[in-house]
C-alpha cells in the first residue's frame, strides 16, 4: 500500500473523524487514512471508554491530531470542534470529514483534486456499505422546495409510499463519472472548501447527532456556493443505528432525529414549512408500530422532539435526553 505522504497535492486537505467507542473501527480508519495523501487527521474522541484515548495518544505518526474535549459532544458537536481544530492549526484548502466507521476507498484523495472536479465549494462522496451496496443514510439529496421536478416526484412519491426518492437522487447518479449538484450530502466523506468554512463557519454542533450535515448544506447553498456529487470519490461506511427496519436503537436517538428533522424541513421549505409540517409529522406518528410494546416511549420522545423542533430549542443537554429515556422506560417496565 503507497504511503500517502509520498504523493504530493496541488490542495492541502485535512480529514476531520469524529469517534466515540468504536476503537476497533477507528484504527481501521485511521490506516486508511494514512495511506491516504492528507496533510493531517484531527480526531475528536468523545470520551471514549474503551481504550481508544490510549490508543491515540500511542500513536506516533504526526499527521494524527487528537482531540479529548470535556464532555461528549456527540458527532455534531465533535465535527464542529474537529474543523474548528483542523482550519487553526492547519489553515488547509479543504477539509474532509467521517464517522469512525467510514473510510476513503484506495486512492479517493488523488482522484478528489482531479481537474474534473474543480469549480465545486462542496462535494460528496458516493459512500456504500462493505458488502457493496449503497449507504441510504447518505444518499445525497436536491431540495425539492427549490426545484419543481424534485417538489413533483415528492408528492407522487409520498402519495405511494416512496417520497423519500422523490428528491434523494437516483441509482442512476451512482454510475459514471459525472458530477451531480445537490443540495444536501452527508458528513461522510464530505469535502469542503476553505471558502465555504470562511463564510457560514462551522457546523451546528448543539444538533448533537444526525441533521447537522443537512443544516449544514443548506447554509452553504443558501450562500450559492455549489455541492456536487462525486460518483468516483468511493467511501464505506459500517454503519448500524438501525437494528431493526425504522427502529432507532438506542431510543434517545429517536430524540435527535426528529427534533434536528423538523428544524431542517423549516430551513429547507420556507414560506411552505406551516402547510407541509402536518403531512411529515402525521407520517412519523405512525413509526410508532414499530416499536411494540415501547411505543409509548416512542411517543413520547417524538412529541417532546416536536415541541423543541418548533420552538427551534437546541440548547437541551444529552443528559436530560438519557433522563427522559431512563423515566420512560422505567415507566413502561415498573421494577418489581
Amino acid at each position: 500500500m503507497a504511503d500517502g505522504t509520498h504523493i504530493l497535492l496541488d490542495q492541502r486537505l485535512v480529514a476531520v473523524v469524529a469517534t466515540f467507542n468504536r476503537s476497533a473501527a477507528l484504527q481501521k480508519t485511521i490506516a486508511r487514512l494514512l495511506a491516504e495523501p492528507c496533510e493531517a487527521i484531527v480526531v475528536v474522541d468523545n470520551g471514549s471508554t474503551d481504550g481508544t484515548r490510549e490508543w491515540l495518544n500511542a500513536q506516533t505518526d504526526v499527521r494524527i491530531y487528537p482531540v479529548f474535549p470535556k464532555s461528549n459532544l456527540g458527532g455534531a458537536g465533535g465535527f464542529e470542534l474537529g474543523m474548528h481544530v483542523a482550519m487553526e492549526q492547519y489553515n488547509p484548502d479543504w477539509v474532509v470529514v467521517m464517522d469512525d466507521d467510514a473510510r476513503p476507498d484506495k486512492g479517493a484523495f488523488v482522484r478528489f483534486v482531479d481537474a474534473a472536479h474543480h469549480g465545486w465549494d462542496v462535494l460528496a462522496a458516493a459512500v456504500y456499505y462493505p458488502n457493496g451496496n449503497i449507504c441510504e443514510m447518505n444518499r445525497p439529496s436536491r431540495n425539492p422546495f427549490w426545484h419543481l421536478n424534485e417538489a413533483l416526484g415528492t408528492i407522487w412519491g409520498t402519495l405511494v409510499g416512496r417520497g423519500r426518492q422523490g428528491f434523494h437522487i437516483p441509482d442512476t447518479a451512482y454510475t459514471g463519472d459525472a458530477v451531480v449538484p445537490v443540495d444536501a450530502a452527508s458528513f461522510v466523506g464530505m469535502f469542503v472548501s476553505r471558502a465555504v468554512i470562511e463564510a457560514i463557519g462551522l457546523p451546528d454542533g448543539k444538533m448533537f447527532i444526525y441533521g447537522d450535515d443537512v443544516g449544514y448544506s443548506l447554509r452553504a447553498r443558501q450562500a450559492r456556493f455549489t455541492i456536487g456529487f462525486a460518483p468516483d470519490l468511493r467511501f464505506e461506511h459500517e454503519c448500524s443505528t438501525f437494528i431493526e427496519k425504522k427502529v432507532y436503537r438506542p431510543y434517545w436517538k429517536i430524540y435527535y432525529n426528529y427534533r434536528n428533522g423538523l428544524i431542517n424541513y423549516r430551513a429547507a421549505a420556507g414560506i411552505y414549512f406551516w402547510a407541509v409540517a402536518p403531512v411529515f409529522i402525521l407520517k412519523w406518528f405512525r413509526n410508532a408500530k414499530h416499536y411494540g410494546e415501547d411505543k409509548h416511549i416512542f411517543i413520547s420522545l417524538l412529541r417532546r422532539a416536536i415541541k423543541d423542533g418548533f420552538a427551534n430549542r437546541r440548547e437541551v443537554s444529552h443528559a436530560e435526553v438519557l433522563a427522559l429515556v431512563e423515566r420512560l422506560q422505567t415507566k413502561g417496565h415498573p421494577k418489581s
